[in-house]
């Protein structure tokens, strides 16, 4: 059994042969790993090969993968039951204990994805504020919702158009857009389109376009604006929550949002989303209100179970502290030695992105620099013929988890510079 075989089965099977689409390698090309199993901050592939993992799942396994007391809980609840359909004991501890800690999360509903904890907060939002529009930034993702899977068009402030095929002009005119790090297009948005904005959407830490920090006076005066106009603010953590800090980057912010979406992390590897707030808007939501949601697989119990054990353990361990600690030192370390090669790293708690060097911080997508994509392909084949993996696009993040001992980075710095001397 090898990857090349496998991937060419799956292209009889699957759209592109994949069932996400980064992860057929089309952004750095040749053909995608496929991996038998993941142990630790190490994926084992299929040949037998082993690679330091900085993909982590795309964020989720902030322990490392089979987290031994995660998996310890997860083997418990598969002889509890998988999928009940009907009220459960756990979801309600899962609940209880996100809101012990986050204050601004008076009420939770539990879903399977971050796509559709974010289709259901802008659901929550425009029933709440009877106002047809919702606002986004260019360079923040929020899954693939039609009305979120938008770009900035022309002519009118905020103009939107279509991101994919298959998403109507009426769907996308729903959706105005605005560029990151621009008060004065906010601004400009918002006057053009006074009391009609049912809801700003953002990621306060932007991480789906590299890691794009905004200025905390930035995400500020979006709020700012927003609540001026009578607009609820949503701030997209599926990435960020729980990663960057316990409360996300709301706590690191200290801005709290009227609606939050999390996921990743909050189940404990398996499939969850979350949306949340408080509760005047999430009592709009069914049954309790007329905002209609559901879910045959929602709160199912492995992910609650598993979810919870998790978020237990990044507070008896102290995970944060520990992995903000790491990454700094592993992130500086890695400054020098990709720096030789015309790059950069910028992080953020356990987040990290490796991308060409510029002279000022990247917060927009017109900061990026021309040429990304065919550096990043050189530099994400020369490290994996090394043992690192990285996700395979230089427009995702890098993530640490627990797992990521002091040893095995420095494992992976030696593995790093020794990439690059064959770059």
């Amino acid at each position: 059994m090898n990857s090349k075989d496998l991937f060419e089965r799956c292209l009889h099977v699957a759209p592109g042969g994949v069932h996400s689409p980064v992860r057929a390698f089309k952004s750095v090309g040749g053909n995608p790993l496929f991996f038998a199993r993941g142990e630790g901050a190490y994926l084992y592939s299929v040949e037998g090969e082993r690679y330091i993992d900085f993909c982590q799942s795309f964020g989720p396994n902030i322990l490392g993968h089979r987290d031994p007391d995660v998996e310890k809980v997860l083997l418990e609840t598969v002889e509890l039951g998988w999928c009940f359909g009907a009220c459960e004991p756990y979801s309600l501890e899962l609940a209880e204990y996100i809101r012990q800690h986050l204050h601004w999360v008076h009420k939770i509903r539990f879903v399977c994805s971050g796509t559709e904890a974010v289709m259901s907060a802008l659901r929550v939002a425009r029933a709440a504020t009877n106002r047809p529009y919702v606002l986004k930034f260019d360079g923040c993702y929020h899954g693939h919702a039609d009305s979120m899977l938008v770009k900035a068009g022309s002519g009118l402030a905020g103009e939107a158009s279509s991101d994919s095929a298959g998403v109507g002009h009426a769907i996308a005119q729903q959706t105005l857009v605005c560029p990151l790090d621009d008060e004065a297009a906010l601004e400009k948005i918002f006057k053009a389109h006074p009391g009609k904005i049912a809801a700003l959407i953002v990621e306060p830490m932007p991480a789906n376009y590299g890691l794009l920090l905004q200025r905390p006076e930035f995400i500020q005066k979006a709020c700012d604006l927003a609540r001026a106009d009578g607009a609820l603010v949503i701030f997209d953590e599926v990435i960020s929550g729980f990663r960057v800090a316990f409360g996300g980057m709301t706590e690191r912010l200290g801005i709290e949002p009227d609606l939050v979406t999390y996921g990743k992390i909050i189940g404990g590897g398996l499939a969850v989303g979350a949306y949340a707030g408080k509760s005047l808007l999430m009592d709009q939501v069914a049954p309790a209100g007329p905002v209609y949601q559901a879910g045959t697989l929602s709160a199912n119990p492995l992910a609650m179970r598993t979810g919870l054990a998790t978020l237990k353990k990044l507070k008896s361990a102290n995970v944060h502290a520990a992995l903000d600690s790491r990454t700094l030192e592993f992130t500086h370390s890695l400054k020098t030695i990709v720096a030789k090669k015309g790059f950069d790293v910028v992080s953020m708690g356990s987040v990290f992105w490796i991308h060409p060097k510029v002279t000022k911080p990247l917060r927009s997508l017109g900061d990026l620099p021309a040429g990304m994509g065919d550096l990043y392909r050189k530099l994400f084949h020369a490290l994996l013929k090394n043992g690192i993996y990285l996700a395979p696009s230089g427009y995702e993040v890098g993530f640490l988890s627990l797992a990521h001992t002091p040893e095995i980075l420095g494992d992976a710095l030696s593995r790093f510079e020794e990439a690059l001397r064959e770059f």
